[in-house]
């Protein structure tokens, strides 16, 4: 399906920048080369191309093609604000270990309270996942989750504790197409100190997400609790 070929496109090339067969200032093969490599229409490869961009990898430069800009590092701790990654994808990038912790998972209708907070409908039914990420076996990101039932249909603690957008895409055929985010910092909880490793730390930092499918219907809000430390927040700006 087209999420998938994308996704496969999208994760060819950004393995290949990361692991230096694309270098800076170097450029990637032609959409016309990308098109008969995969077998696929000009749209899907502008969409993997506009999403490298979005992270910082490429730019497209009137004339040149697509050139390589990244300049990672093993070891970096730089997750983008301006591409929807799963939290997979971005700890393989970052050369992490990764795993996902499932602590709370139920199922209830919206009322006013949490139509306020989250800005689903009164009366529609939700998915809550309280999730722990552990990076390098260090619990370091706390996810508060809330999904539309009628959109992301039958989910399962165990489809959180692998990859929530991986299902959508692969299982249910859901086009994952805009994210709108803020990042602020807030005084550490209880609940924070309770779940995370934030050692002398007495914050952290607050990542709130609304997600959008192709249809326009906001199916996912989340707050990612970050422990300070551990993460530095990118965005590709252009002038």
């Amino acid at each position: 399906m087209p999420a998938q070929k994308f996704h496969i496109i999208y994760n060819d090339l950004k393995t290949s920048i990361e692991n230096g067969i694309y270098r800076p200032e170097a450029t990637l093969p032609t959409e016309f080369e990308l098109v008969d490599k995969y077998g696929c229409s000009r749209n899907t490869v502008r969409r993997a191309i506009a999403e490298l961009a979005k992270i910082g990898y490429v730019q497209s430069i009137r004339g040149k093609g697509v050139i390589v800009i990244y300049q990672g590092k093993a070891g970096s701790k730089e997750f983008s604000l301006g591409s929807i990654e799963t939290m997979r994808e971005a700890a393989e990038r970052n050369h992490k270990t990764y795993r996902t912790k499932v602590e709370v998972f139920t199922t209830f209708p919206v009322d006013e309270r949490i139509s306020k907070r989250t800005g689903f409908d009164v009366g529609e039914t939700v998915y809550y996942a309280q999730r722990v990420r552990f990076f390098d076996e260090r619990p370091v990101i706390l996810d508060n989750n809330w999904f539309l039932a009628r959109i992301v249909k039958d989910l399962t603690p165990e489809i959180c504790e692998k990859s929530v957008y991986q299902y959508m895409e692969h299982e249910l055929g859901e086009n994952i197409v805009t994210a709108k985010r803020v990042l602020t910092v807030e005084k550490a909880t209880q609940v924070d100190r309770k779940y995370l490793d934030l050692r002398d730390f007495d914050c952290v930092a607050v990542v709130t997400s609304h997600t959008f499918n192709a249809d326009g219907v906001m199916f996912e809000y989340t707050q990612s609790r970050h422990v300070p430390d551990q993460f530095a927040f990118s965005a590709q700006a252009s002038r």
